[in-house]
């Protein structure tokens, strides 16, 4: 307890310093707030006598009352809001105002207010290190307070505090800026953003969520479009600005807009909020009712800033999000979004379904002829068909470059209302031209749960339309299920296979018939699984060549083939020429000659030991590539022969012009000698061959009279099992020894 005082000795009253009451300066603020603890009610007068009408800092010092730690603590429970705690050290006890200085600091974390310690009894003065300990700002004895020193102590105290609370709101201000900028960034769409932008600026300045916030395009000369609209704007969402007519938030917002900045007024408040290059500028208008002190602006100044590169990177995820999900050309769904689509209707299917996939036929055809502009224009067209065509909710999406995807209710769907629209012309550069298409659908029932399921099942049906029913319709049935599982499970067994080296090559020795010199072998692959079961080519080479796994399968073929001829060359075994199959997929690689005769470089192999085995569908190559690749391999010393000759479709014409050495009959043609049937496609080969300078071999020959037969038809070699059947490298070397010892000295083997 302090000693009660006199008004004689107590210095507040009586000390002859003059410190003045201040200056009242207008102010929108309201007073400095200052809490007087103590149990001396003289000390209560006194100060309120020492600072009556006294103004500092340009506002008025308000002063609340306390006459002891326990009547502080509850006047502390709901009075928060103060400035300066003027605080007596001994109250009811010892270490009353210290444990309230505690309650204050730790309890309420009322770490701005500013505490100065008074004590009447100096041997009660607190540690150094308590003062710092508990951020008090000053301790005076209180026979030191003069009027004018009360003053000096109140304004240094006014002036922290005041410091502190700045320091505060910014901090405040910047966390609510990243929050704020960190959920933004999280809304998808222009609407959504501005949305955001009203309620984080209300929230940053405490203020209700109300006001507008506006878009101008690149050009000046575009209207204002409200994006957003809270409060009692509200009705004014998506209409053009004009509908406020003389409201000032008109007027203000285009000022923003115009001049590019914010503007700060002593009722509202218009934040400018700049796009990219060639995006939207956004300007938000909010009724604050206040002006906004300097550290507030600075504080909103950042925010745009954020707004600005939120809003920049909302426009970058809107093109990315086009890109993604949206076709460049044609500006309708791509196969993502497709896929996705799908995937929503799967967790929430309310009808039957149906997935349609519509190709141009030839499309190639009509970009080489016509030009890629005018097969864009194509695409358009049918684009445009098809949308017109279906009713709202079907989906129309470009899956490939020249497939669509259409999908929605089955009884939107019909493949046949589908084939008989597009039969009719499209109007293209104001011509009619018409298409052919091929069509392949799948139902949901058979989507397995997924889009990207469906859409595979409905390449598969498509891929049967076009190679069996081109321009027709084919429905995904179970059977064909079935079949793709079968065939995806082949391509995982066939790459392991290649990878584990299940994968070995045989050869077939190949013999001049009029002499029985042998000229060459045939390089074939063959595979047998772990289990011993070997499976035929004609399974496994169609998954290759659908795989693209034959251009690596084909290229590792020829280096074994050419490695093991030049090791049986240097055993001093000759088997003649090696020859070796090439898909067409292989042939129409930019790179196929250069690596073939690298291959042949780098192994040091002679180009004349090497016959190449294309088919006659390399045509759909087209004839320049066929006859420029075809020349150069030649041209270096490589033979090329056309293989299964009569089994596909060429021209006489075209095979006239290809550079070609041997033309090789297919074993079914042979086969019907074996069966004693005419010769007539045989012979017509051979005589073909004759007429055009090339080498005639047949295969299949199965026995000597099928041997004696082509003989006599003019064929010049031929292989088969009646000659020798196809060995592994050992058993050929140990058949090609065995061949050398039987031969007559001087014989040719």
């Amino acid at each position: 307890m302090t000693p009660a005082s006199s008004a004689d000795d107590d210095p507040l009253l009586w000390g002859t310093d003059d410190a003045g009451s201040g200056v009242p300066a207008a102010s929108g603020l309201g007073g400095w707030r200052v809490l007087v603890v103590d149990d001396d009610p003289d000390v209560h007068a006194a100060t309120d006598f020492a600072l009556a009408d006294t103004w500092l800092l340009g506002r008025p010092v308000e002063l609340l009352h306390a006459h002891s730690a326990q009547q502080a603590r509850a006047l502390l429970a709901h009075e928060r809001d103060l400035a300066v705690i003027l605080l007596d050290v001994v109250m009811e006890t010892p270490d009353a105002g210290l444990g309230l200085v505690d309650h204050i600091r730790r309890d309420l974390g009322m770490t701005a207010t500013r505490i100065v310690l008074r004590t009447g009894q100096p041997g009660y003065a607190p540690e150094h290190e308590t003062l710092q300990r508990y951020d008090i700002n000053d301790y005076k004895s209180k026979g030191e307070f003069t009027r004018h020193r009360l003053l000096t102590t109140l304004t240094t105290a006014l002036r922290s505090y005041e410091q502190i609370r700045t320091i505060e709101a910014s901090r405040r201000g910047l966390q609510r800026i990243v929050e704020g900028s960190a959920s933004l960034l999280e809304m998808a769409g222009l609407q959504r953003f501005a949305d955001g932008v009203l309620t984080q600026l209300a929230g940053l300045l405490d203020v209700p969520p109300e006001g507008l916030v506006c878009a101008q395009g690149a050009s000046p000369t575009h209207g204002l479009t409200v994006l957003a609209a809270a409060g009692r704007y509200t009705s004014l969402m998506a209409q053009p600005l004009e509908r406020l007519h003389d409201h000032p938030a008109v007027d203000r917002l285009r000022d923003a807009l115009d001049r590019r900045t914010s503007l700060f007024g002593p009722d509202d408040t218009v934040l400018f909020i700049p796009g990219g290059a060639g995006g939207l500028d956004l300007a938000a208008y909010l009724p604050t009712g206040r002006s906004l002190d300097a550290v507030t602006q600075q504080l909103i100044d950042v925010f745009c800033v954020n707004l600005s590169a939120c809003l920049r990177n909302m426009e970058l995820i809107e093109r990315l999000h086009h890109l993604a999900y949206e076709d460049g050309l044609l500006r309708i769904p791509n196969r993502t979004r497709l896929v996705e689509r799908i995937d929503e209707d799967e967790r929430d299917a309310r009808q039957p379904r149906r997935l349609t996939l519509v190709d141009i036929d030839d499309f190639s055809g009509i970009n080489e002829l016509m030009g890629h502009e005018f097969g864009d224009r194509v695409l358009q067209a049918t684009a445009q068909r098809l949308r017109a065509l279906l009713p709202p909710g079907v989906l129309v999406a470009r899956v490939a470059g020249n497939a669509f995807a259409v999908y929605g209710p089955q009884v939107a769907l019909d493949p046949a209302r589908l084939s008989a629209a597009l039969a009719e012309p499209l109007d293209v550069d104001g011509q009619p031209f018409r298409v052919r298409v091929s069509i392949g659908s799948c139902d949901d029932d058979l989507f397995e749960g997924r889009g990207v399921n469906a859409v595979r099942n409905a390449q598969v049906a498509l891929k049967h339309a076009k190679q069996q029913h081109r321009g027709r319709w084919v429905a995904f049935d179970r059977d064909m299920a079935v079949r793709s599982r079968h065939q995806a499970e082949l391509l995982t067994r066939l790459n392991a296979a290649f990878n584990e080296n299940q994968l070995f090559v045989v050869y077939q020795p190949q013999i001049e018939l009029a002499s029985g010199r042998l000229v060459g072998m045939e390089a074939l692959v063959r595979w047998r699984r772990e289990d011993g079961q070997l499976i035929p080519p004609d399974t496994f080479i169609p998954v290759a060549e659908r795989s693209g796994l034959i251009d690596a399968l084909g290229e590792w073929v020829l280096q074994t083939a050419c490695h093991d001829l030049l090791r049986l060359l240097r055993m001093g075994l000759d088997p003649g020429r090696v020859a070796v199959n090439v898909s067409v997929i292989q042939f129409g690689g930019a790179t196929f000659a250069d690596r073939v005769l690298a291959t042949l470089e780098r192994l040091g192999l002679p180009p004349q030991r090497l016959e190449l085995e294309i088919t006659e569908s390399v045509a759909m190559l087209g004839e320049d590539v066929v006859q420029s690749v075809l020349a150069r391999l030649r041209a270096a010393g490589l033979s090329v022969a056309i293989d299964d000759f009569g089994t596909g479709y060429s021209s006489l014409a075209y095979l006239e012009r290809l550079p070609l050495d041997c033309l090789k009959i297919d074993r079914a043609f042979v086969r019907r000698l074996q069966q004693g049937d005419e010769a007539r496609v045989a012979e017509l080969i051979t005589q073909l061959g004759h007429k055009l300078g090339l080498r005639v071999l047949a295969e299949g020959v199965e026995d000597d009279a099928v041997r004696q037969r082509l003989l006599a038809l003019g064929c010049h070699e031929g292989q088969g099992f009646g000659i020798a059947r196809p060995m592994a490298f050992e058993p050929l070397q140990a058949w090609l020894e065995a061949r050398a010892r039987t031969a007559p000295a001087g014989a040719a083997t």
